[in-house]
Formats: C-alpha cells, sequence, structure tokens
C-alpha cells in the first residue's frame, strides 16, 4: 500500500487550514463536520468562511503562514493558488511530524483526502493514492447509488443492540446470523428510513424473539421491462442481498446477471397459454424457501403489481405470516412507449391511458363501449392473441378503423422490434410479432415518426 486508510477522530481538535478559496472552502466543510476546531489562514477569504465566523465555527486569521501556527495542530491543509506556499506547509509539517494534506499536489503531501460515501456513523472512503481521482470520484458516485440511505441508521441501531446480542446468542455464528437478518431485514430499514421508532422497535423484537433458522422474507421486486439501466436503485440492492431468485421468462438475462454470484437462480417462467410452472406451485415454492429461513427475491418482468399476480403470490406468503416488501418497478407500458417515441398522454391527443389485459377469466368481460371512446389511449398486455377480438370489439364499438395502433416487441432491449398500422389492420399486425408484445391503441401512435429516439 501506498497509503494506509485511516479515519481520524478530530472533534474538538485544531486544524490548520491554509488557503481560502473555493477549494479550501470544500476541505473546510469537511473538517467542519468531523467537529474540528479549525484555524485558516488566508490574506483574502471568499464569503462562505466569514459566514463561519460569524456562526462561531472558524477562526480566521488574515496573515502570511507561519511555521508556528503548527504548533498546537492536529492536522494542516494546504490550499492556496501559490505553489510555494504550499510548499512551505508541507515543510514546516514534516519538521514537526505532523501529517499534512497539499491539494493537488499528492507527492507532497503526507496524506491524502479520499472520495467519501457519508452513511454516518457508517463512513466509505475511496481513494486512487493522488493517481486518478477522477476515477475515485465516478466509483463514489457508483457507490453513493448503491448504498441506501438508511444504512447510517441501521448501524447506529445495530450500536445499540451489540450487548443484547452478545447476551442472547452464546456463540459468534449466532451472532453472525442474527446480524445478517438485521441488516437486510427490508422492513426495518423502511421504518428506520421513516423515523418510526415504535415500528422499527417491534421489527427488532420480533427478529430476537423467532428462531434463526426461520426468520425468511420475501422480497418482491419489480424488474421492469427488460433494459436493466430501468432497475430501480432498491431492487438492484435487494436483488444483490438475494439468498434465492424466483425469476420468470419476462426478466431479462442482464437483469439476471445482477444477482449475486452465489445466489440460487430458480426459473418459473410462463407464455401464453402455457403455464411451465402453474401459479399455485410457484406460491409453493417462495412459501418453502422463505420458511428455510432464506432472504427471497421474487423477481418479476415489468411491475409486480400490473397484471403480475404479485398480489396473489402476497396473499399466499400473508396467510402463512411470511413477512414481505415490495419493490416496484417500471411496467412495461411506460418502458415500451418511452423506448418507441409514443407518450402515453398528450394534452391534444390523450386525456387519460389505461392498462388492459388481454388474458382474464373466462366469464370476463371488457367494457367495449368505454374502451372505443375518444381521446385516450389503450394499452393491452398479453393481447396478441386476441388481436382480432380487440380489432372487432373496438370498430364495433365506434373506434375508426384508422386508428393508429404499434406493437412492441422485446420493448426497451437491443431486439426492440416496433410494428405500427391502423385498428383495421391489428389482427394481420399480430402475426408479424412474437411474445412478449404490448400492443398501444390511440392517436398518440402517430408521434411516433417524430419523437422515435432509440432506434436511431
Amino acid at each position: 500500500m501506498d497509503y494506509l486508510p485511516l479515519f481520524c477522530q478530530l472533534r474538538g481538535r485544531t486544524c490548520l487550514l491554509v488557503g481560502a478559496g473555493d477549494v479550501a472552502a470544500r476541505k473546510a466543510r469537511l473538517l467542519l463536520d468531523a467537529g474540528a476546531r479549525l484555524q485558516v489562514c488566508a490574506l483574502d477569504f471568499s464569503t462562505p468562511f466569514y459566514e463561519w465566523q460569524q456562526a462561531g465555527d472558524v477562526t480566521l486569521l488574515h496573515q502570511p503562514f507561519s511555521a508556528e501556527l503548527l504548533d498546537q495542530c492536529w492536522l494542516v491543509i494546504a490550499a492556496t493558488n501559490n505553489e510555494a506556499v504550499n510548499q512551505q506547509v508541507s515543510a514546516a509539517a514534516e519538521e514537526r511530524r505532523l501529517f499534512c494534506n497539499v491539494v493537488d499536489a499528492p507527492a507532497q503531501a503526507s496524506a491524502i483526502m479520499p472520495s467519501i460515501i457519508d452513511r454516518s456513523p457508517l463512513m466509505i472512503a475511496v481513494s486512487s493514492g493522488g493517481r486518478a481521482p477522477v476515477l475515485a470520484r465516478l466509483l463514489r458516485e457508483k457507490l453513493e447509488a448503491l448504498l441506501p440511505q438508511h444504512l447510517g441508521k441501521l448501524a447506529a441501531l445495530a450500536g445499540t443492540l451489540r450487548q443484547r446480542v452478545k447476551t442472547q446468542y452464546a456463540t459468534g455464528a449466532e451472532r453472525r446470523r442474527f446480524w445478517e437478518k438485521l441488516f437486510v431485514s427490508d422492513r426495518l430499514a423502511q421504518s428506520l428510513a421513516n423515523n418510526d421508532t415504535q415500528r422499527a422497535a417491534a421489527l427488532t423484537d420480533e427478529l430476537f424473539n423467532q428462531p434463526l433458522d426461520k426468520r425468511g422474507e420475501l422480497v418482491l421486486v419489480g424488474a421492469g421491462p427488460g433494459d436493466a439501466g430501468l432497475l430501480t436503485l432498491k431492487g438492484l440492492q435487494q436483488i444483490q442481498q438475494a439468498d434465492i431468485v424466483v425469476y420468470d421468462r419476462l426478466v431479462s438475462d442482464d437483469v439476471l446477471q445482477l444477482a449475486r454470484r452465489d445466489a440460487e437462480k430458480i426459473f418459473v417462467g410462463k407464455r401464453a397459454g402455457h403455464h411451465c410452472v402453474p401459479q399455485e406451485e410457484i406460491n409453493q415454492i417462495l412459501l418453502e424457501q422463505a420458511q428455510r429461513g432464506k432472504r427471497v427475491v421474487r423477481l418479476k418482468g415489468g411491475d409486480p403489481f400490473i397484471f403480475g399476480r404479485g398480489g396473489e403470490e402476497l396473499e399466499a406468503l400473508q396467510n402463512s405470516n411470511i413477512p414481505f416488501s415490495v419493490v416496484p418497478g417500471i411496467t412495461a407500458a411506460s418502458g415500451c412507449s418511452a423506448y418507441s417515441g409514443i407518450p402515453l398522454t398528450h394534452r391534444d391527443y390523450a386525456h387519460s391511458v389505461r392498462f388492459v389485459t388481454g388474458h382474464r377469466k373466462q366469464d370476463s368481460q371488457l367494457d367495449w363501449a368505454n374502451l372505443a371512446a375518444e381521446q385516450q389511449t389503450l394499452v393491452f398486455y398479453m393481447g396478441l392473441a386476441q388481436a382480432g377480438e380487440i380489432q372487432r370489439q373496438l370498430q364495433a364499438h365506434g373506434m375508426p378503423a384508422t386508428m393508429p395502433v404499434a406493437l412492441v416487441e422485446n420493448g426497451t432491449s437491443t431486439r426492440q422490434r416496433v410494428v405500427s398500422g391502423e385498428l383495421a389492420q391489428l389482427e394481420n399486425l399480430a402475426t408479424q410479432v412474437v411474445s412478449p408484445s404490448l400492443i398501444i391503441v390511440g392517436q398518440v401512435v402517430a408521434l411516433r415518426d417524430r419523437l422515435n429516439w432509440f432506434a436511431s
């Protein structure tokens, strides 16, 4: 290692900052956040320093740098735009065996400032040793996206539970298992994020009161319409924490590859008219895996609560008292329409949008008269096999045969294909695409010629 990563306790300790420009102000904010007693030496000061002085947070020293200023310091940062002054500060610190950070000059510094991900009390620092600061920043941004904001509250809670865990669990393995369950409890995390202390306390007690091997739970995650980039951050976090991933045919390979390599993946895919795994068996798989104490992610294409039978699966878990939570996803209608250049609503053409399933129970009937009304967009899920019926019913109830329609195959993926035409052609158009495909009907489809960005 070129540098030893070290977290310093600076609260109440004197630190010197030489320089008071914009760069120095960024360093000052970090030192103030750490609780340092900050002195700032400079000939001129930018506005934030006067505001901090007025608030009593800093001491401003209107003078040139002198080595004696270091005598009572724990840390010094040279952040002027004068290289000679920065070298003078570095040399004086070296003589006193005092760590010194020199901005933009790592070769002259005995300490460097990393990129920081702050989830206090959890802190993560990323450094390239001054060789590639932009790379360190990019990595920090990726980590910021991966790490939930509530982690700090979770870490703080864990600190209050250490003695209780030590008392209740005799072995290190038992304690580790408990901590793993606590840190991946989505319901507990949500309660902490909501500042719901009563609910958080109840869920914590529940973790302590249940046997370790009976603490499985399920998270129902919407995988989006195909493009892995459309997966929500929370969905990604849940997938990467899963012991078991139960997924269907609409979940893309790119999304599935985001799961942990050691996670078990169970395919329960379905096709129109052919269920590889019956719904009742899927429910039983979810139940059995959770009862084994596993953290199960049920990964469903699009959004699990829009024609995804997510509610049915959760009912089965609720009846068996299995804890669960839901992470919504971008539904196929939103993804396919956006990637096809077809806005679902538009002030000139459509004041509402309706999501309709073409796959219904045999005794259910659609309100075709309302579906054929003007100034709205219709999106049919699982409608290819019923395309002829959709065409005939809409025309029979007054929709013009010239109404624009589009069929989106493998929406948002690199294999996306869009076939468009008029309502009178819908049955024939449906023979030109394969499942999964979405049918969009409405005047907004005509905007595709101007707004289609993905294909170009």
